[in-house]
């Protein structure tokens, strides 16, 4: 199962890791001594797109513009501040009220390609000491004020303050300061971390003067606080109705500022993007097969597999599709709180592997749509294989004392099950591993030196999750472990996973192909005990956050890979998770009343972006509305 990131981390994915930029082509040449400004962001060679492209060629520029988009989200929230990452459950369908500073392509590698939108430029010295971004002087809120460099100021002091995943990810950044009529400078702690130019265009910009000023009570706003009220944007949406825990309603703005620009033509079609959310995934189901909500991204391989086999679908009213994910790469795992006396020994944590039969799994629950996850950066040429070379040798020797031997030794791979004597010598072998860290079975029940029993308390908030880790509580059983499942509201196992009051649990980390600054808020030792960090599982090592460190200061892309893997190794080897399985393609359905360019954009389904309502299409499969 994959959660909402936005729930974690608002608006889009944090996967663009920037390195290599194209000089701005037009306009007046910079000072010899000053470097130039520049237009596009990429990670390999130039961007396709020079500058003043007219649009993105996976878009219809001629795309017609009206009707609507209906979504189901599961769960709920309880604000609609998608900018607090320890208070709340944010309602993500706002996001679209929102812009950054520069955003990215659809058809470049890793979308790792981005393009000017509030800011029209950048530029950095060689040493990649400092960033200056210069706004477009057409840049406005929906209430018609001027974006301001006051405006970025303010935003990135904001919410590095108060949101863990900017805190981490920005953390180089020192200072935010005025540099000129539109200009902002960002100023680094240190030269040489070639991708914090580029992801500093990611940063949301927020208005300062509506979040200072009073809402239509009077009430002074606060950002550090939830609110259900309809937030203000520079977006080509407007958040027009909130109905708390149940829908948001966004509407296009007609006085959008950036309607011309190149990187909005033929997208941000529709009129109206509704967000529908349901408490129950059964229910939810139910509701898109009544045609509730229009476009769903299927999540159970049982679903997919078996519950679209009803009457719209067999007259071509729902459309069926499959879509690769070719953007990224991920890990998906039960995650044990290392924080925990019973989880810091790597035996436990690898005898809790091996009594997860996957291949049993695939079979019988997962039709054989997924694939078991071995690798931190699964699905991408970032994943470690076979032994270390010598160019990674050449990092991990360094670390060799603090490294698992097997680093050097033996690639990683996950126990193998599936056949009746495979499933009993896993579970031999997870009882000896246990044996080894003080556990032996007594009286039927796995206890330690003091007679205290192992036992494993699973935190949820998706009855998804049952599928699969019930069939695990059963094997766990079999070597004495009790296994109790605690399914909680979203909210609550909000506030539970933010605090790591959690015993074990499920995550998952989307992977970009250019990876960064974002492993330290992933495995990084000073995330570790913040709360609402993304490390959950609580690792603390010191040669993981110095293999952290040659990816996020490696010079070209062959470096970054050869860093990335040896990272990849050290995690895999110190057994912190156990990995869970996915599927290298998305699945999606939708109600046929949609059009969409003939060939979509390489790296994403591009819905809503980039589709459209088709009235034709829909009234003559009888669906019009």
């Amino acid at each position: 199962m994959i959660r909402p990131i936005i729930q974690r981390l608002p608006g889009r994915l944090l996967i663009a890791a920037f390195v290599t930029l194209l000089p701005l082509v037009a306009g007046a040449p910079a000072k010899a001594e000053e470097p130039a400004w520049r237009a596009a962001t990429a990670l390999n060679g130039e961007p396709r797109y020079a500058a003043g492209f007219a649009h993105f060629d996976y878009v219809n520029p001629d795309a017609p513009k009206g009707g609507e988009a209906r979504f189901g989200a599961e769960g709920s929230f309880d604000s609609t501040n998608v900018f607090l990452g320890i208070k709340g459950t944010p309602a993500a369908a706002v996001a679209p009220a929102y812009e950054t500073l520069f955003t990215p392509s659809l058809d470049e590698l890793d979308i790792s390609a981005a393009y000017p939108l509030l800011a029209e430029a950048m530029r950095y010295p060689s040493d990649f000491a400092w960033a200056e971004f210069r706004l477009n002087p057409a840049a406005r809120w929906q209430d018609g004020e001027p974006v301001t460099v006051d405006d970025v100021v303010w935003s990135f002091d904001t919410l590095k303050e108060i949101y863990p995943t900017f805190t981490s990810y920005y953390a180089h950044v020192i200072k935010a300061e005025p540099a000129g009529d539109r200009v902002v400078r960002f100023t680094f702690d240190a030269p040489g971390n070639r991708e914090l130019p580029s992801i500093l265009g990611q940063l949301y910009v927020l208005p300062k003067h509506w979040w200072q000023g009073k809402d239509a009570s009077g009430k002074p706003r606060n950002i550090r606080e939830t609110t259900l009220e309809p937030p203000l944007g520079s977006g080509p949406y407007k958040v027009t109705a909130v109905d708390p825990g149940r829908r948001v309603t966004l509407t296009r703005d007609p006085d959008y500022w950036g309607a011309k620009l190149p990187v909005s033509i033929g997208t941000n079609n529709f009129d109206r993007l509704t967000y529908d959310y349901y408490l129950d995934p059964t229910v939810m189901m139910e509701a898109f097969k009544a045609d509730k909500y229009d476009f769903r991204a299927e999540r159970s391989a049982k679903m997919w597999a078996t519950g679209y086999d009803f009457p719209a679908r067999k007259e071509g009213k729902v459309v069926t599709m499959t879509f690769p994910r070719n953007a990224s790469g991920v890990m998906q795992a039960l995650v044990p709180n290392l924080r925990l006396p019973k989880y810091q020994d790597a035996r436990v944590r690898r005898a809790l592997n091996l009594a997860f039969d996957y291949e049993t799994l695939k079979r019988t629950v997962f039709f054989d749509l997924y694939d078991r996850i071995d690798s931190f950066f699964f699905g991408t040429e970032l994943a470690a294989r076979n032994l270390p070379g010598p160019d990674e040798l050449a990092l991990l020797e360094p670390l060799r004392d603090k490294l698992p031997p097997a680093v050097f030794t033996a690639p990683y791979a996950n126990p193998v099950g599936g056949r009746p004597e495979a499933v009993r010598d896993n579970l031999r072998q997870a009882v000896a591993l246990f044996a080894e860290a003080g556990w032996t079975i007594q009286g039927g029940k796995m206890r330690n030196a003091r007679g205290e029993p192992f036992r494993i308390e699973y935190l949820t908030f998706s009855q998804l999750d049952e599928r699969y880790i019930a069939p695990y509580a059963k094997s766990l059983g079999r070597i004495g472990i009790d296994f109790d499942y605690r399914l909680v509201d979203d909210a609550q196992y909000q506030n539970r996973l933010r605090s790591f009051d959690f015993d074990m649990t499920v995550d998952v980390w989307g992977e970009s192909l250019s990876p960064g600054n974002e492993q330290r808020e992933y495995w990084g030792s000073k995330a570790a005990d913040r709360p609402g960090s993304r490390n959950s599982a609580g690792i603390k090592d010191a040669a993981i956050d110095a293999l952290i460190d040659k990816v996020v200061y490696a010079g070209d892309r062959a470096a970054l890979v050869t860093a990335t893997r040896a990272l990849d190794r050290a995690l895999l080897a110190g057994n912190y998770l156990i990995p869970l399985f996915y599927s290298k393609d998305s699945f999606y359905a939708y109600w046929n009343r949609f059009g969409h360019p003939e060939a979509l954009p390489k790296y994403s389904v591009g819905f809503p972006d980039v589709w459209w309502y088709d009235a034709a299409g829909a009234a003559a499969a009888g669906l019009s509305r």
